[in-house]
C-alpha cells in the first residue's frame, strides 16, 4: 500500500496542453520538474500527488492495472481496449476536448447503402458474388465487432489498419472502414460517407478513475480534494451570478426563480442589499429579464471563479464505486 496518488495524463501534443489547462482552471497547476522530457511531474503545492506523462495506450493500461488512480484519456480508447470497461474504470466527467466520433464509413458510390441494415444486405450480396466476405479496415477491432453484432451484420472480416485507414478502400485493401473523425472532411476527401446510423461512439477526453487502484484513506482524501476543486470550477464555469436591486418579497422571488430558472439564492433573501442568485448560464438573461419585470431596479450578471458546496457530486460518484 502507498499513499502516493498517481494521475496519468497525455505526454505530448494538444491533449497534454488541454489536460494542463483543465487542471489549471481548477487551481491545480501541473509541474513538469525537469522540463518537457521529464515523464514525471507533480501538482504545485499538493503533496503526495504524482503526475505520470504517458502515451494514450499506456494511460488505459495503467488505469486497468490500478497503477494510476486517475487519468485523462478518450472514451474511444477505454471502450476499445478494455473488455469490461464499466467494471474496470469509472468515467467521472467529460472534459470538453479531444472530440472524435467512431464511425462506419462506406464509399460514396454505394448510393443505396445508407444504414447498417443496408450493409448487411451488401455483405450477403458480396459473399454470393465474390465468394469472400466483405472487408472492414479499422484500428477499432473490438468496438467494430460489438457494434456490428448489435446491428446484425455478421458476414464480414476485419482488416487491421496500420496506416491511414481512410485510404484503404481506394487502395483496394478493404470495402469499407471504421475510423474516428472530427469534421468528416478527411472521409469526404477519400470519397467516403458515414452511414446514417453508423456513429458507433461519440468520444471525448474524460477524467477516468481506476477501480483496481489502491484506494486507502490517504488516496481517497486526495481524490476528494482534487475532485472538489474540479467540481467547484466546473459549476462556476457553467453558471452565472445574477444580482438584483429589489425591495421586499425576496424569499418569494427566490422560490419562483428556483422553479422557473433552476436558480438558487446565495445572499440577500433575509438581509438588506441585493438579491444574489446563481443559475445555469443559458438561464441568466431570461432570469434577469424576469427580475426586471418583478420590479428590480438594476440587475447584473457576472462570472464566478469557483462554487464550492457541501456536496461533491464527482467524489460521490467515485465513492459510490470504491465503497
Amino acid at each position: 500500500m502507498t499513499d502516493m496518488f498517481t494521475i496519468a495524463v497525455p505526454s505530448k501534443g494538444r491533449l497534454q496542453e488541454n489536460a494542463a489547462k483543465f487542471f489549471a482552471r481548477a487551481g491545480l497547476n501541473v509541474v513538469q520538474g525537469r522540463g518537457a522530457r521529464d515523464y514525471r511531474g507533480s501538482i504545485a503545492g499538493m503533496k503526495g500527488v504524482e503526475i505520470a506523462f504517458l502515451s494514450a495506450s499506456e494511460i488505459v493500461s495503467q488505469l486497468a492495472a490500478g497503477t494510476a488512480h486517475m487519468g485523462i484519456t478518450g472514451e474511444d480508447l477505454i471502450r476499445e481496449s478494455l473488455d469490461n470497461a464499466d467494471a474496470a474504470v469509472e468515467l467521472l466527467t467529460p472534459l470538453g476536448f479531444g472530440h472524435a466520433n467512431v464511425v462506419v464509413a462506406v464509399p460514396q458510390a454505394w448510393i443505396d447503402v445508407r444504414t447498417m441494415a443496408d450493409l448487411e444486405d451488401v455483405a450477403a450480396s458480396f459473399r454470393a458474388r465474390r465468394g469472400m466476405r466483405m472487408r472492414v479496415a479499422t484500428k477499432y477491432v473490438n468496438l467494430t465487432r460489438r457494434f456490428f453484432a448489435e446491428n446484425g451484420v455478421t458476414d464480414y472480416r476485419i482488416v487491421e489498419s496500420l496506416g491511414a485507414t481512410e485510404g484503404a478502400p481506394a487502395a483496394g485493401q478493404a470495402e469499407l472502414i471504421v475510423d474516428i473523425t472530427t469534421t468528416g472532411a478527411t472521409l469526404a476527401a477519400n470519397a467516403l460517407k458515414v452511414l446514417d446510423d453508423g456513429v458507433m461512439l461519440r468520444s471525448e477526453a474524460n477524467l477516468v478513475a481506476s477501480m483496481s487502484a489502491d484506494w486507502n484513506d490517504a488516496t481517497r482524501e486526495t481524490a476528494r480534494i482534487i475532485l472538489s476543486r474540479i467540481a467547484a470550477e466546473e459549476e462556476a464555469r457553467t453558471t452565472r451570478e445574477v444580482r438584483a436591486l429589489i425591495g421586499g418579497r425576496k424569499s418569494e422571488l427566490a422560490r419562483e426563480a428556483a422553479e422557473k430558472f433552476s436558480a438558487r439564492a446565495i445572499t440577500g433573501v433575509l438581509h438588506e442589499g441585493p438579491l444574489s442568485l446563481v443559475c445555469p448560464t443559458n438561464q441568466s438573461a431570461p432570469l434577469a429579464d424576469w427580475l426586471i419585470a418583478q420590479g428590480a431596479d438594476h440587475v447584473t450578471v457576472g462570472t464566478l471563479d469557483y462554487i464550492f458546496g457541501a456536496r461533491n457530486a464527482l467524489f460521490e460518484k467515485l465513492a459510490g464505486r470504491i465503497g
